[in-house]
This record gives C-alpha cells, structure tokens and sequence, in this order.
C-alpha cells in the first residue's frame, strides 16, 4: 500500500508517494503554535496537541512536529444497503450503497446512535483494512452505484476519505458523505470536491442545543450549507433527529425551515426522524409520531418542496410528491420502492413538472436488504 506525502506546507500539485504505515498517515490542515504546541485545523474545535497527544476526534494525533491520521486504510466494518437509508431519498432512488465508517468522533453528541463506533478509543473497532482500490472493486462488483462514509463523520479522516473517492470514480463509483458538517473552510472545499452527494445532520437550530448536548457550534454547519449550496454541484439533503424537549418546539421547527428555504431554496429536502432513547440520554423519550408529522407539515407550510419522516413506518410521510400537482412521484414502504412516476428526464409523469435530484432513467430494486461485506474475501479472490 502506497500513501501520499502530506505536510502543513504542501500545495497543490507538489505531493509525491511514500511509503507509511496506516497509523501514521501524514496530514496538512494543521499549523505550529509559538507555545510549541501544533494546532489542527481541520474542524472547528481546534484542538492544540502536545506531544503524543489526540485530538477529541481520537483519530488525528501528534507525531513529532506534525499531526497524523491514524485510522487510513481501516475501517469498523462494510455493510450494502440501501441508499435511503443514509437517508437520501432524490440521489440514485432504489439502488446499493456500500457503506462504510473507521472510529471516533468530532462532536460528542449525547444521544448518538452510533456511540460504540464514534465514540470507540479501541484499534480493535477497526477490524477490516481496506486501501482505496480495495474499496472501489468490491463495490463494483455487488452492484453498488456508489460508497457511503457513514457511521462516523468523514471529514475527521478526510485524506481516507478523499482518496477512496477518487479511486471510486476511476470504477464509475459516486461516493456519499453523512456527516454534521463541523469543518473548516479550506478542508471543507477539498472533501467535497471529491463528493458526489452528501447528507448534512443539522442536529438542532440553537447555540444551545450544539454546545450542551453536542460540544459543537451551530454556525460552521450553516455555513457548511450555504457553502454546499452556493459554491458545488453536490445533491444534498438534511436530516433533523428531533429530540423531546430538546429541538422539537414549534417555534424551532419554524426558524429551521423557513431559514433552509431563505438560504438553501425549497428543494433541498428534509428528514424529520424520531429519536429512541441511547448512549448518554437513555432516560429521554422516544419521539412520538406526531412531533414528526408535525415537523413535516411545518416545513411544507413554510415552502420546503420535499419533508419527511424517518425511523417510523410511515408511508406518506416517507414517500415523494409532485410539489405542482400533488401525485406521488417515489412511494416507499420503509426503504422498499411501491411507485414509480417519474419519466427518464426527472419530471412528473403527470405534469411534467421536474423533481429535484440525481435519478436514472429507471429506480433501482435493491429493497431493504443489508448485507454485510468482509472485504478481505474479495482480496483473496483478487489475482495476484
């Protein structure tokens, strides 16, 4: 396995290969502090590291006078499933997506789902290495349209990240990003640079609620959207966990939705989906039905073209409309396809009004099915 050579003074164009371990993948949004300490600039959180010291992430650690990624070429594990399930629900409807994560975390989000993955400070989470190529092929091979680095937030091991993108579109692969969008503004237009589609947690729409229950900020995911927005062809989408006494009033659903369609336009669409009880908010309700039936009438009323609910089984709140006409254009049954409307150029087959999206000419008929990958079969079987 070869890496590339990075440091905090390279520029484009001037990186060459190396050989390096996985442990010590060099990296350059960082920068010497005059206490003698190295800053990492890769998220908001600026973390200033000594010595053999990590960030929050875990991930990205000081080594000598530089800071390294410390998960390249390893992950906690491969599973196919369907692409709503990140959820996007305009981007390539019906087909496989090869998902993926590696270990930690740059916010500490108290009710994450995910915790045992995110939160993980042990190697052992990373049981399967996977170079870049190793992940393109296999992908490939189940049929997958594209790869999804989920699980954990990407852009704290965005140099992975980028270059399994890249090798992915060598073999015609669209890659996925599902991530809360706490990133900086140079390491921000590289990584999407190399993504195709991405869905973006707008965890809250509080200071209070990103500082108190996330240790993280609201601000750099606004502009996190804005910039996605204004300044790439990248398709995203938004989901909102929506939390009982927490990010579910009336009035913060309002703010939220009429601020998406102020900055971002009606068609970027929302998932509104319900919370159950984990990792350091076990004594939190689960959200009911109704607070999400609610968040979707809310966002409708304040011109958001395509809302829905998520982790409740709910088939019209789940499914896409026409915003001009009323048909159903996407039925879903949880993440199984039941209507179909759209012609092969994107629009209503009843009105010819265009839905907002990456479609085929046809949906995929992948299903709900997860199937879970052990990528070091598809090595073996690799010709030497």
């Amino acid at each position: 396995m070869t890496f590339k050579e990075k440091s905090g003074q390279e520029k484009p164009g001037q990186t060459q290969r190396r050989e390096a371990p996985p442990d010590s993948f060099p990296t350059k949004y960082w920068h010497k502090l005059g206490d003698g300490k190295i800053q990492c600039d890769v998220c908001p959180r600026f973390c200033q590291l000594q010595e053999g010291q990590r960030g929050l992430c875990f991930v990205r650690a000081r080594q000598g006078d530089a800071i390294v990624l410390t998960t390249y070429g390893r992950s906690s594990g491969f599973c196919v499933d369907p692409i709503e399930k990140k959820p996007l629900n305009h981007f390539l409807p019906g087909t496989p997506v090869l998902s993926f994560g590696t270990a930690g975390c740059n916010l500490a989000c108290k009710f994450c789902q995910n915790w045992d993955i995110s939160k993980s400070r042990e190697m052992d989470t990373l049981a399967d290495e996977a170079s870049p190529d190793t992940i393109a092929r296999p992908a490939t091979e189940l049929g997958c349209r594209s790869v999804a680095f989920t699980y954990n937030d990407p852009v704290i091991f965005l140099e992975y990240a980028i270059d399994v993108a890249r090798a992915c579109r060598e073999e015609g692969i669209r890659t996925v990003a599902v991530t809360a969008g706490e990133i900086c503004p140079e390491p921000r237009a590289e990584f999407y640079r190399h993504m195709d589609a991405a869905n973006v947690d707008l965890k809250a729409f509080t200071e209070r609620f990103y500082k108190q229950v996330c240790a993280g900020a609201l601000q750099p995911v606004l502009d996190t959207l804005v910039y996605l927005k204004r300044e790439t062809h990248v398709w995203f989408e938004l989901t909102t966990l929506l939390i009982p006494g927490e990010n579910d009033s009336e009035q913060e659903l309002e703010e939220m939705t009429q601020w998406v369609v102020a900055n971002l336009g009606p068609d970027v669409p929302m998932h509104f989906t319900a919370f159950h009880p984990d990792w350091r908010m076990l004594d939190t309700s689960a959200t009911p039905p109704s607070t999400l039936t609610m968040a979707r009438r809310i966002a409708r009323k304040n011109g958001v073209r395509y809302a829905y609910t998520g982790n409740v089984h709910d088939e019209e709140g789940g499914s896409t409309y026409c915003h001009q006409c009323g048909e159903r254009l996407i039925g879903r049954d949880w993440y199984v396809l039941t209507d179909w409307k759209i012609d092969p150029a994107g629009r209503c087959v009843a009105c010819g009004t265009p839905c907002a999206g990456i479609f085929e000419a046809s949906p995929g008929a992948w299903g709900s099915r997860r199937q879970p990958v052990r990528l070091r079969d598809f090595a073996a079987a690799q010709p030497a």
